[in-house]
């Protein structure tokens, strides 16, 4: 039974940091793409940053140079160093992995692409 468990969310000011985590159970995260999506009140769930199966790192173009996804030693503990958060970070951020043999490269974005979920950890920054 493959489980995804958030946590580190909270409230902070315009500017601020969080790191948020994703601790994986059930499976090797190292042979998973994992990806953070956030979902915001009203809008569609937005792929956020991955790291894909092979290594590599993706960011939404909004968060380029803000945020960096990493992961634990151990492999299956997945991280969010956000930084310089601003008001539109503002959403529930959800862990998210892909069990499949292929890397799941430009597509990374797709929620569609991922078969596990967690239950999300909120995120607001005020201004």
């Amino acid at each position: 039974q493959v489980q995804l468990v958030e946590s580190g969310g909270g409230s902070v000011q315009a500017g601020g940091s969080l790191r948020l985590s994703c601790v994986a159970s059930g499976y090797t995260a190292s042979s998973f793409s994992m990806g953070w999506f956030r979902q915001a009140p009203g809008k569609e769930r937005e792929g956020v940053a991955a790291i894909d199966r092979d290594g590599s790192t993706y960011y939404a173009d909004s968060v380029k140079g803000r945020f960096t996804a990493s992961k634990g030693n151990g492999k299956n503990t997945l991280y969010l160093q956000m930084n310089s958060l601003k008001p539109e970070d503002t959403a529930m951020y959800y862990c998210a992995a892909r069990a499949s043999s292929t890397a799941v490269g430009s597509s990374w974005y797709y929620p569609s692409k991922y078969a596990y979920w967690g239950q999300g950890t909120q995120v607001t920054v005020s201004s």
